[in-house]
């Protein structure tokens, strides 16, 4: 099994080999903390404090949230939002310093044969966030993906705890979590659980923390836009916006045919 003593020595090597600083030492990289709590006997308000005050993320995604994390505000200030799943305690939750460009929405999964569940879509403006607590089962959990990717735009990252052992058979996105166990089953068999899936996005740095009071240990990834999708972006608004002025002028020259031939007629006339 994975100690927090290993782990440190190996996330500390991960870091010095990134690529630059990652997190907010540079502009336009987003730097992102995944966590799954573990309902209400794992993580708390006070742990997850302490985490945003030590780290300074840029946005931080939970899964397995109770109603009371919601208090995490009244530590730390931000903004804060809630998606509780169905029949459920505990859902998946996310914290931003800054305020959200529009409300975090949830959207539903295909279902299990125990429980319903949701995913959490977020819009950074720059690209758009998926915080995911995907099911047991491993084909359902794929299943789950390919839904989830419909509600994403061009550039998009999927976060969160994956219950997915192998390759998760999506289409488009890459994996660039971390390599490390992220949770231990029955304290015995380290998984890699929890997982990022990018589309259209770099990884300019990962890592694993110490797993604090919960069962799975949070993950870390720092995020932008590639510059291909930068570019591809550009070329699509040059695109539209060549293509509005064409219309207008379109526009225009039908207008002035319309007025020259009702002038025609009068003077016939």
């Amino acid at each position: 099994m994975l100690n927090d003593r290993r782990l440190a020595r190996l996330t500390a090597r991960a870091l010095q080999t990134s690529q630059g600083r990652p997190g907010q030492d540079r502009p336009g990289i987003a730097k992102i903390v995944s966590w799954n709590l573990l309902r209400q006997v794992g993580a708390n308000v006070a742990g997850i404090a302490a985490l945003i005050e030590r780290e300074r993320p840029d946005l931080v995604l939970m899964q397995e949230a109770t109603r009371d994390i919601e208090a995490l505000t009244t530590k730390v200030g931000g903004h804060y939002a809630w998606a509780q799943m169905p029949g459920r305690i505990h859902g998946l939750a996310v914290w931003s310093p800054t305020p959200f460009a529009v409300p975090p929405k949830a959207i539903a999964l295909p279902a299990g044969t125990l429980f319903d569940r949701v995913a959490q879509v977020i819009d950074l403006g720059a690209f758009g966030v998926a915080n995911v607590h995907l099911s047991h089962g491993q084909v359902l959990n794929r299943r789950q993906l390919r839904c989830i990717e419909q509600s994403l735009p061009e550039r998009a990252a999927v976060i969160g705890d994956y219950n997915l052992v192998g390759p998760p058979l999506l289409p488009g996105f890459h994996d660039v979590g971390p390599r490390l166990p992220t949770h231990a089953m029955a304290r015995v068999v380290p998984l890699r659980l929890d997982r990022c899936l990018v589309r259209g996005l770099a990884c300019h740095g990962r890592s694993v923390l110490p797993r604090g009071a919960s069962d799975h240990r949070p993950i870390i990834v720092h995020l932008a836009p590639t510059q291909e999708a930068v570019q591809r972006a550009a070329a699509g608004r040059l695109a539209e916006g060549e293509a509005r002025g064409m219309a207008a002028v379109i526009g225009r020259l039908r207008r002035a045919a319309g007025r020259g031939a009702r002038a025609a007629l009068a003077s016939r006339g």
